[in-house]
Formats: C-alpha cells, sequence, structure tokens
C-alpha cells in the first residue's frame, strides 16, 4: 500500500504524546511522508493544551526536512447534537479539522442519540474528518453516518491506534462496514496512525489487514496522494470561506 500522509498524530502538546513537532517531523520524512498532520487534542482530555495553543500556530513553518507539514486539532464532540470542545474562532486558525468522540468527554448513549452527535459534527462546515467512529461502546448507525459524510464532503478515519486497543469494542468489524460502504458510494476514507510517538508514525499495522478483509480499492485511499488529500481540504475551505 502506498502512503504518502499520515495527519492524525500528537506531540508533548497534548499531554499524553512523548515526541516534539520537529522530532514527529524528522521522523516522518525519515519513513519517506511527502506530509505529516499533528492535531493536538482539545480541552476535555487530562493535560492537555489550553486552547491559545492554536492560536499561534504561525511561527512554525509548514516544511521541515522535505516534508509539508499541517498543524491543527482533533476536538472532542461534548454532547448529543455534535457540540465541540472549542470554539469557531479556533478551529478557524487550523490546517486539519478532526472531530471526535472520546469517553472521556462524552457520555455514550443509544444508537439514534451517538448517530446524530456524528452527523451534526459531519455536517458542520468547519470539520474535515471524524476520528476513529469504530468503538462497538457508541454504536452507530454506519449507513446515516457513510451517506452524511458524503453528502458533506468529509473523511470517515479508519485509525490504526483505535484497531489495537483493548478498551474499545468491535473495532475491527465496524471498520469493516464502514469500508463496506464507503466502497459501496465510492467515497475516499483517510488512514491514520493516531501516533503518539515518533516510532508509530505512518504505522498501519492493524488498519492492512482489516482493509485488505474488506476488500477496499487503493484509489479510495486518499493517503495514496499528498496532493489528493491537499485538494480535498482546499475544497472544504473554500466552501466554508463562501458561507
Amino acid at each position: 500500500m502506498h502512503i504518502e500522509l499520515d495527519v492524525h498524530t500528537h506531540t508533548i502538546a497534548s499531554g499524553h504524546a512523548y515526541g516534539t513537532i520537529t522530532e514527529m517531523a524528522r521522523a516522518a520524512s525519515d519513513k519517506g511522508l511527502k506530509l505529516l498532520g499533528i492535531t493536538e487534542h482539545t480541552n476535555g482530555i487530562p493535560g492537555t493544551c489550553d486552547d491559545f495553543y492554536f492560536v499561534n500556530f504561525k511561527v512554525i513553518p509548514r516544511e521541515m526536512f522535505g516534508i509539508k507539514l499541517m498543524l491543527g486539532a482533533e476536538i472532542n464532540i461534548v454532547d448529543y447534537e455534535g457540540k465541540l470542545s472549542l470554539s469557531e474562532n479556533y478551529i478557524r486558525k487550523l490546517d486539519i479539522r478532526i472531530a471526535g468522540i472520546h469517553s472521556l468527554c462524552y457520555k455514550f448513549g443509544n444508537i439514534k442519540e451517538n448517530t446524530n452527535a456524528i452527523i451534526s459534527a459531519i455536517k458542520n462546515p468547519l470539520i474535515d474528518i471524524i476520528s476513529h467512529p469504530d468503538d462497538g461502546n457508541c454504536p452507530l448507525d454506519y449507513d446515516q453516518v457513510v451517506l452524511a459524510a458524503k453528502e458533506n464532503h468529509t473523511l470517515l478515519e479508519i485509525n490504526n491506534n483505535s484497531l489495537r486497543s483493548s478498551g474499545r469494542k468491535d473495532t475491527v468489524k465496524n471498520s469493516i462496514r464502514i469500508l463496506e460502504l464507503c466502497k459501496q458510494y465510492e467515497i475516499p476514507v483517510l488512514l491514520s496512525s493516531d501516533a503518539h510517538y515518533m516510532n508509530d508514525i505512518a504505522n498501519m499495522d492493524h488498519v492492512i489487514p482489516v482493509i485488505e478483509m474488506a476488500d477496499f480499492p487503493e484509489e479510495f485511499i486518499i493517503n495514496s496522494s499528498a496532493e489528493r488529500f491537499e485538494g480535498f481540504i482546499s475544497y472544504n475551505r473554500q466552501n466554508e470561506n463562501n458561507l
């Protein structure tokens, strides 16, 4: 599988990761990536950065060690209406905007409540990606979620860290279901390491078997082209600016 980018990773700023921005960028370059995304956790996760952290990204070079760098956040979905843990004025400063459910910040509801939370985030024009929508502890109607992602130009993620987590439920089965629907509706997916340390960047050791089980076509894996991913984000920003 050809991988040019990994855009869901964390540094020491997230409170439970262990590399700096420079260390992560160097490791991504050493692994042959063209594009690295660093997306810190927002408030609600113990030890993570203050909202103000996201204001000063302009001081950080967007190219290091021969690779492009995009900086953003993994924002918590905090209720059944899809409320986010970072305000709009901060979100607009980010290169990449991921939204996801974390048990520390969200009380798992029934399938209708959880699906409404995710779809509300998908419909938010400020959001580009939904992180790890695979945990059976937080059941979702995947038919509705995938169709909403297609309609709103939002990427669904297949997350390596989530697939190997012992605390999550039915992640393989649910990821396969997501992939089957994305293949049916011909929409791209994003593969992510969710790396919290340098050596885990671009690690897809749990993702690849799931991709193979779902017989998912590489043409729908957006990680195969940094240019295509950048075009995806650019499209979202143009639409956002037209609102």
